[in-house]
């Protein structure tokens, strides 16, 4: 008897593209159980127009088959804008000089779009987000009952042991719009986090990441030269290479990869020296648990992943 094959899982993926969320969209984009339904852009690590253009380039080195791509928030709910072009570069892709894209932009809002395709298809789409959680903010706020209609959401930020990145307590995503992060967190019954900490206990050691990177041709034409300076940057002063978003992205695509996991209350920081701060207790209440918190994860099952990603063709 045949049988057909099980429908993708459908993915709705928030971010502000910079290189490591690049190379969680192309872990996506790879898979074969999963579908990417939309891509929401949101201002971090750049910003927003250089953002929609990195996406797009994405999608183009994945040679992807038409995916909206929705504009949202170009700043912060509150005060100035945090950028990362020190790790990203001037462009956030490394400034490895690819060619922008020519591929359609959505009119719609980000915010507005992830409300109409969440109601258009409750159970259907999983959520991860890569960036601020400013476009996810504001969405809840608009619609309460938003966080329900997805299957899952998966959130890369927060530092839940204080190791930050941006300040000794804060973690980027979560320090650039921790008023935005605190919406979500009190509105969201459940999300997965996937914080910093977890990411400096996987690092890919240099040697395993220039096999990776030259295991075929997205590895070697896309991510290597958006990481080269990066890669000259840190090899002499971490154990190797650090994936925040493609670590959550594993997540996503591998259930069995989050080895542990710890249910918790997780309430942010908005104001302060402790600005951006995720305080990640365990709840005495069942009911006030809003999060699992993923704190290790399956190394070789994440190297796979990025190994059979980057051994894909590239289209640039």
């Amino acid at each position: 008897m045949r049988r057909d094959p099980p429908t993708p899982r459908s993915l709705i993926i928030d971010t502000d593209t910079g290189i490591d969320d690049a190379i969680a969209l192309l872990m996506a984009l790879a898979s074969p159980h999963h579908r990417v339904a939309a891509i929401t852009a949101v201002n971090g690590n750049v910003p927003l127009d250089h953002v929609v253009r990195n996406i797009r380039i994405v999608l183009d080195a994945a040679g992807a088959p038409p995916t909206p791509v929705f504009p949202g928030a170009t700043r912060h709910l509150v005060g100035e804008g945090v950028h990362a072009r020190h790790v990203h570069g001037d462009d956030g892709l490394g400034d490895a000089g690819f060619r922008p894209s020519p591929r359609p932009v959505e009119d719609e809002h980000a915010s507005l779009a992830l409300i109409r395709l969440g109601r258009q298809n409750p159970g259907v789409h999983t959520l991860v987000t890569l960036g601020p959680l400013t476009n996810i903010a504001l969405a809840f706020a608009l619609a309460p009952d938003l966080p329900q209609l997805f299957v899952r959401i998966v959130t890369m930020g927060g530092a839940v042991h204080g190791r930050g990145n941006v300040t000794p307590a804060a973690e980027f995503n979560i320090f650039a719009d921790p008023e935005a992060a605190a919406i979500v967190f009190e509105r969201t019954p459940e999300l997965t986090l996937v914080p910093w900490e977890t990411v400096l206990e996987t690092p890919v050691p240099w040697d395993q990441w220039e096999s990776l990177t030259s295991v075929g041709p997205l590895g070697q034409k896309f991510v290597r030269p958006m990481t080269a300076r990066l890669t000259q940057r840190h090899r002499s002063t971490r154990e190797g290479f650090l994936l925040a978003d493609p670590l959550a992205m594993a997540v996503v695509l591998d259930e069995k990869c989050a080895t542990k996991t710890r249910a918790a209350h997780v309430q942010v920081k908005t104001g302060g020296r402790a600005r951006g701060l995720t305080h990640a207790a365990a709840p005495r209440d069942p009911q006030r648990e809003n999060a699992r918190v993923v704190e290790t994860v399956d190394h070789n099952a994440f190297l796979a992943l990025l190994e059979k990603t980057f051994a894909r063709e590239c289209h640039l």
